[in-house]
């Protein structure tokens, strides 16, 4: 054969790529094949600059940013401690003193 694993359902033989995704003829079942899952730990997020951010990190916002549903802004320069990364468009969870949570894009901060 390929040399692609069998099914972890009905121990088929048969298994065949679709993307990243492992698929069983037999009984249909889908699974991420290794390599898939091992792309997905090694994810990097990285600020507007280039330079790699690790949960814990402190940013500094380096555009205006609109508060969605008020009338306030985040100014440039505001100073934000203590990030965590996070999946999704909004990729930075944290914590703004005078506003309280919220989730920023990784693009308009750099490392502090």
């Amino acid at each position: 054969m390929s040399g692609l694993p069998p099914c972890p359902q009905c121990s088929s033989g048969y298994t065949w790529e679709d993307g990243a995704m492992l698929v069983c003829p037999e009984c249909a079942h889908e699974w991420a094949s290794g390599d898939a899952a091992a792309v997905e730990d090694k994810r990097v997020w990285k600020d507007a600059h280039g330079n790699v951010l690790q949960d814990g990190d402190s940013v500094t916002v380096i555009k205006d940013l609109k508060v969605k549903g008020t009338s306030s802004v985040v100014k440039v320069g505001t100073k934000v401690k203590n990030i965590r990364l996070i999946e999704g468009d909004h990729d930075i969870d944290c914590k703004i003193d005078g506003f309280g949570s919220m989730q920023l894009k990784s693009e308009f901060v750099r490392k502090a």
